[in-house]
């Protein structure tokens, strides 16, 4: 019997799903080597970003087991870290992908068994209410049971600390060697008397935004896409609550699906991923294209083109749309003491509003719980956003969620529309007036996919050893290494090539998926029209993407 297969009826003897069971014992029965290794032959590894992967039997794979060992290792840390052990009290929040609200229910089940409290949401509800209820209810850690925007066959397992952020190092670490130290799930001891919360935690959460800087005017048509997710509910809730027109909404998407059928990726940042959404925009006569990923903690923000929408919708970036909400923050809060925050991959453009508002600007790695951390004595963090449709909007007493927040964001941007709207302009306009204050800064993005995660790293050695004299016609004058640490953050894998005429490029692996992304950034001053600066700056980075991919050919 080889190695895998022993492991494999190691697995089967404590696996309490009769569905991996039955899958595995399928594989084992048609001797299929490949399977088996593929399934025993690497694990999940629990990190920053928690657990994530395929559904199915194994230690690579995302099941009842992985999840009850990741819960075991959790609690364990909990009871020494606590603030009152060993009743410290852990929300468990679960989306409505396929297995969440199983994986929330072992979750409280090894959790209550291991001596700790347990609140549980009431039903598959928006990651940001569930980060928020971690502050809220005064609880030592928080699980999410998503696999936000992943394919339908992902499921994952996020973990937030008592700050209602997600963890950062050396954390993740220590909850991953208490998860290695497990032993099988069957003699793990399981409880029942866990706290099924009500709808108040949801109002609650809805009360908390009425905090946000949402303005008077609410003449605004909104469409509205959840991409077949939990979003839906809530956000109309808080459309209503704030008193906002209610959002006309995609039918076909309205729904919770897990299998998510009108889309290939239920990514609002996927080509076709918003073609329902704006088709609507049209057929409503809609100001506002708005998604939000399956989770809801991410925004994605569409704006009709012309006064009659001639030319249809048009798709803002992460990185128009935090611009546009950094302004619109700061010009309705106010103290030397606020705090704007964006990732090393984000807009450099942050830096001069900021600068403009004479309040402090940092930088962070990417990744919220990074945004969450930069934070120091005597700051106010007002907003933070990262370019892939993430943002935390704050007022003047801060922050209601430790965590991007697609539902927040979306008030807040339908009240910055509504008030241009009253104003006689557009997000379109805010844009072009943007442009002329600070110069036009436009960013785009490569991925280079390849076929192993293990060719990642010497596709990044290689750029590191054989860097380009220029890219896009553009002398690369500076190439800093980020595992070196650099502008005082801690070290991570990635290269920032520093161009010519304020251009950028950062190379980094991706922390899921066997590519390379590169983040690219030109600065056009507007001397005319912005039009033609829009124009120059499309030019710059088709130049930069084009030979960026020859030179990161795996070829």
């Amino acid at each position: 019997m080889t190695t895998y297969r022993r492991a494999a009826e190691r697995w089967l003897a404590q696996d309490p799903d009769p569905v991996t069971r039955q899958e595995l014992r399928a594989v084992l029965d048609a001797g299929d080597d490949a399977a088996l290794a593929d399934r025993f032959g690497a694990k999940l590894e629990f990190g920053t970003a928690g657990l994530r992967g395929e559904l199915g039997a194994g230690p690579n794979r995302m099941n009842r087991v992985t999840v009850m060992r990741a819960a075991a290792g959790l609690a364990a840390c909990l009871r020494r870290y606590a603030t009152d052990p060993p009743g410290a009290p852990v929300v468990v929040g679960y989306d409505a992908r396929h297995g969440s609200e199983r994986f929330a229910l072992d979750t409280a089940a090894v959790m209550t068994g291991a001596g700790l409290t347990v609140r549980l949401m009431p039903r598959p509800l928006p990651t940001p209410v569930l980060a928020y209820a971690v502050r809220h209810l005064g609880a030592d850690a928080g699980v999410m049971v998503t696999a936000s925007h992943n394919p339908p066959r992902d499921n994952g397992y996020k973990v937030y600390w008592a700050d209602g952020a997600q963890i950062v190092p050396p954390l993740d670490e220590e909850i991953s060697a208490a998860i290695d130290a497990v032993g099988p799930v069957d003699g793990l001891p399981l409880g029942e008397d866990w706290t099924v919360l009500g709808d108040d935690i949801v109002e609650s959460y809805l009360r908390s935004l009425s905090r946000l800087p949402l303005g008077e005017a609410r003449e605004i048509a909104v469409a509205y896409t959840p991409l077949h997710g939990v979003g839906r509910d809530v956000l109309l809730r808080a459309f209503a609550w704030a008193g906002f027109p209610a959002p006309a909404v995609v039918a076909e998407q309205a729904e919770p699906d897990p299998d998510f059928p009108t889309v290939a990726f239920p990514n609002p940042e996927e080509p076709g991923a918003m073609d329902l959404a704006l088709t609507l925009g049209v057929s409503a006569g809609a100001d506002l294209v708005i998604a939000n990923d399956p989770d809801a903690d991410r925004c994605a923000v569409g704006v009709r083109v012309g006064v009659d929408g001639p030319e249809g919708p048009r798709m803002l970036t992460g990185d128009e749309v935090g611009g546009l909400l950094a302004e619109y923050v700061l010009r309705h809060t106010s103290g030397a003491d606020r705090l704007v925050v964006t990732t090393i991959v984000s807009s450099s453009l942050l830096g001069k509003i900021a600068q403009a508002y004479g309040v402090r600007f940092a930088r962070s790695l990417t990744g919220f719980k990074w945004i969450m951390k930069a934070e120091s004595p005597g700051d106010r963090l007002v907003f933070g956003y990262e370019e892939a449709l993430g943002y935390s909007v704050g007022g003047d007493d801060g922050l209601p969620v430790h965590d991007k927040d697609g539902i927040g964001a979306a008030l807040v941007v339908t009240a910055m529309a509504a008030e241009a709207r009253r104003e006689g302009r557009t997000l379109l306009t805010l844009l072009d007036d943007q442009a002329r204050r600070h110069g036009l800064h436009a960013t785009a993005q490569l991925s280079i996919r390849l076929e192993d995660l293990s060719l990642v790293g010497g596709l990044l050695a290689r750029l590191r050893d054989d860097r380009p004299a220029s890219l896009g016609g553009r002398t690369v004058e500076a190439v800093d290494d980020l595992s070196e640490g650099i502008d005082g953050l801690p070290p991570t894998e990635g290269l920032r090539l520093c161009l010519a005429g304020g251009a950028r490029v950062i190379v980094r692996p991706s922390g899921t998926e066997p590519k390379l992304k590169c983040y690219l950034e030109v600065v056009v001053p507007v001397e005319d029209r912005v039009a033609d600066a829009r124009a120059a700056a499309s030019a710059a980075l088709e130049a930069l993407r084009a030979e960026l991919a020859a030179v990161l050919s795996p070829a």
